[in-house]
């Protein structure tokens, strides 16, 4: 397992300012409860370990689908171009965006980002571990994926994170 710390520290922090600082509609893209939804969700889908889904499509230590960076890079990114030209930045020419997630914890993390971005409802609080598994499992895991908010809550706690 990845240092949860180091995590934060290293990849999602500088990852989101990048973000910020090439979004011109002056929106903030970070913040702890930023940050926070994002670890739950790197040790809930992958437990900050594994890149690559067992038994699945999901890729990335967020455990993204192909199918939902496309739909991202399609339908949000597309038409934002400050975004598109970040994430050319955060991936360079090789490999492609979708397989990237896979080995690339920015370009991972940066859609992952975008991903709770296009949600109309504002992120929990910070601090409020229930209310961002909650919004993890609506959002992210949905309705129908295996995931719970207790497992969300489970593998926050484990990785001594938590606030519950």
């Amino acid at each position: 397992m990845l240092n949860p710390k180091q995590f934060v520290e290293e990849i999602i922090r500088p990852t989101m300012m990048f973000l910020e600082g090439r979004d011109t509609s002056q929106v903030k893209w970070g913040g702890q409860a930023a940050e926070e939804l994002m670890l739950g969700t790197a040790l809930v889908e992958s437990d900050l370990t594994y890149l690559r889904q067992l038994g699945g499509p999901a890729l990335g230590i967020y455990q993204m689908e192909p199918a939902t960076a496309k739909d991202i890079l399609e339908n949000y990114v597309g038409y934002r171009g400050y975004l598109g030209e970040a994430l050319d930045m955060i991936a360079g020419v090789w490999p492609m965006k979708s397989v990237g997630i896979q080995g690339n914890l920015f370009l991972a993390t940066a859609l992952t980002r975008i991903h709770y971005r296009r949600v109309k409802e504002p992120l929990p609080a910070a601090g409020d571990t229930p209310g961002q598994a909650r919004y993890w499992k609506e959002f992210y895991n949905t309705r129908r994926g295996k995931g719970t908010p207790e497992k969300y809550i489970e593998k926050w706690k484990n990785a001594g994170r938590g606030n519950t």
